[in-house]
């Protein structure tokens, strides 16, 4: 498992954005991870990202949410997807593409409380909660863009879910994303408008990628790993998710453009990232089945 661990890690510490963080950080305790992923039966996994002057949510994070999703299913177990009115639509049309039933996808509403987020919880019971490229509140009280932006309108409050005595991975790419907190100090220190956007809830398990995506991927290799090959996603599959995404409307964070791209990356790293990762998966297998 080691060698996996390190191939993934080496896959996913590329950062084609340049966006500070990874390399200034250590590197995720997977085989943590993978523990936590394995003893897990209910997650809910909350994603969307609003986008300024767009009037709806980014293509980074309902994909790797989804793929996620995907991959516990297979694995036996039963996942649940939350979000908000800007994303909505994107999430279901991601599942959509995976042959996800929609009816475990779950829209907040813009002035939702910690009553509506206990609500959601009480409905879930999950034991695991997974947030993937989802804003965090600072230090000020506020959600921030990465260009330090408040986006306070756009967005339901879903920082509660990571205040519960339960085990919580995050993952995110520019320190502003939910469960972000524990990176405070390298995220103050090398992310631009760090101390402002920088999120202030940590999680247990935080995991920083070039584009949050790809950690989603990173996930579902580490399920696939311990319950087959069947519970990853294939290269159409991921393909078909991304055409869905912008068809339903999902636009590049970071172009602000409704095209099959994903933080400036055309393609999404389809082929750059899940393609390796489902390389060293495959390799993985083959040596453990022999």
């Amino acid at each position: 498992m080691e060698k996996l661990y390190a191939r993934l890690n080496g896959i996913l510490s590329c950062d084609p954005g340049s966006r500070g963080l990874i390399g200034n950080i250590e590197l995720p305790d997977l085989e943590m991870a993978a523990g936590l992923l394995k003893n897990s039966s209910r997650v809910l996994i909350i994603t969307g990202f609003p986008i300024t002057g767009m009037g709806i949510g980014e293509t980074d994070g309902p994909i790797g949410a989804a793929a996620m999703a995907y991959s516990l299913m297979k694995a036996g177990k039963t996942p649940f997807i939350l979000t908000d009115k800007m994303s909505s639509r994107l999430c279901a049309a991601c599942m959509g593409a995976l042959g996800l039933p929609t009816g475990s996808l779950i829209a907040m509403t813009l002035d939702s409380t910690s009553d509506d987020c206990q609500l959601v919880y009480d409905a879930v019971m999950p034991d695991l909660i997974i947030s993937i490229e989802r804003p965090g509140k600072g230090k000020d009280g506020h959600f921030h863009n990465m260009r330090g932006e408040i986006i306070d309108d756009m967005i339901a409050d879903t920082d509660w879910f990571m205040t519960l005595d339960i085990p919580t991975i995050a993952i995110g790419d520019g320190g502003n994303e939910l469960g972000m907190g524990a990176y405070f100090s390298a995220i103050k220190e090398h992310v631009p408008h760090g101390e402002l956007i920088a999120a202030e809830k940590g999680c247990m398990m935080p995991l920083v990628a070039g584009v949050s995506n790809w950690w989603g991927w990173g996930v579902s290799a580490l399920i696939a790993s311990q319950f087959g090959k069947e519970c990853m996603t294939t290269e159409a599959q991921e393909k078909a998710q991304l055409a869905a995404c912008v068809a339903a409307g999902g636009v590049d964070g970071v172009l602000k453009q409704q095209i099959l791209s994903v933080d400036g990356m055309m393609g999404g790293g389809i082929s750059e990232i899940h393609a390796p990762i489902c390389e060293a998966l495959e390799q993985y297998l083959s040596q453990k089945c022999k």
